[in-house]
C-alpha cells in the first residue's frame, strides 16, 4: 500500500501510529480532477477500517466531478512547529503527513453511513449528544439549502506517510533570535 518517498529518511511506516494520527487529525484535503484542472477541498473526516469517510451535499461541484471521475488524492497534514537553524536553508518544519490515492464511492448501506456519521460526531463533538445518531436522521436529513446529505468513502489504493519530528530544543518561538543559536 506504499509508494516510494523521495526523502526516504522521513518515511513513516508504523501502522498503529499512522492510524492514531489519522484518527486525531482534523482536516483532510480531497483532491479531484475536474476535466483537466485540479479541485481540492478541505473537509472533516474519519478514518475507519482502513477507509476515509467524508460527508456533504448530494449535489454540487464535488458530486458532478465524481460522476465523471472517481479517482482521488487525499492529503492530511499536521504541523508541529518550525525548527530554527542559524543556516537559513536548514530551517525546517516539524510535521506528519499522509497522502493516499484511491477511489471515491457513495456509501449506499445505511448502517455503514450511520456508523461513519456517528464516528464523525464522536470525533468533532465528543459527548455532545446524549443519544446515538439514528439511521432515520441520516436517511432523511435535508440541509437548509435543500440538499440531502451523502456519505462518501475513499478506499486507498496507495498510502504514504512522512514525519519530521525536529529537534525540540531548536523549535522556533516568538522572540527567539539567531544569536541564541550561533553561540551553541
Amino acid at each position: 500500500m506504499e509508494t516510494k518517498i523521495r526523502m526516504g529518511k522521513r518515511t513513516f511506516t508504523d501502522e498503529g501510529q499512522i492510524n492514531h494520527f489519522l484518527r486525531q487529525a482534523q482536516t483532510i484535503f480531497l483532491g479531484l480532477v475536474d476535466d483537466n484542472m485540479p479541485y481540492v477541498i478541505p473537509l472533516n473526516f474519519v478514518f475507519k477500517n482502513g477507509n476515509f469517510y467524508i460527508h456533504g451535499a448530494n449535489e454540487g461541484r464535488k458530486i458532478n466531478i465524481l460522476k465523471k471521475n472517481t479517482n482521488a488524492c487525499i492529503t492530511v497534514c499536521e504541523i508541529y512547529g518550525t525548527i530554527a537553524d542559524p543556516v537559513p536553508a536548514n530551517t525546517d518544519t516539524a510535521y506528519m503527513s499522509v497522502i493516499a490515492n484511491g477511489n471515491v464511492e457513495i456509501v449506499t448501506d445505511l448502517d455503514e453511513a450511520t456508523a461513519a456519521m456517528q464516528e464523525m460526531l464522536d470525533k468533532y463533538v465528543p459527548n455532545y449528544y446524549e443519544v446515538a445518531l439514528s439511521k432515520a436522521h441520516v436517511d432523511k436529513y435535508i440541509s437548509s439549502l435543500g440538499s440531502k446529505t451523502v456519505v462518501l468513502k475513499i478506499k486507498p489504493i496507495t498510502m504514504t506517510a512522512k514525519e519530521h519530528k525536529g529537534d525540540e530544543q531548536m523549535k522556533f518561538y516568538p522572540g527567539r533570535k539567531v544569536t541564541q543559536d550561533t553561540n551553541r
